[in-house]
């Protein structure tokens, strides 16, 4: 059987425009604005810090519009 997801690099696009100041709110992840959306990069230890990112996203309403996993984490 597979192991579970557990972290990885992601790729959050989300339907709001937030300068780079945002990237300590979302504990060092990458923010880049595009247009009407921003683009934020950065490493989840696991699915629950993952879904930590969701929720400081979902807490003041703004939209996910896609989330890509980039990058497996290191085998070990």
């Amino acid at each position: 059987m597979d192991e579970p997801l557990t972290g990885g690099i992601y790729e959050i696009v989300i339907s709001a425009v937030l300068t780079h100041d945002w990237s300590e709110w979302f504990d060092g992840f990458e923010v880049e604005s595009k247009g009407q959306t921003t683009l934020l990069r950065g490493k989840v230890a696991d699915q629950s810090r993952l879904h930590g990112v969701f929720g400081q996203l979902r807490d003041p309403g703004i939209p996910i519009l896609e989330v890509h996993r980039l990058q497996d984490p290191p085998l070990g």
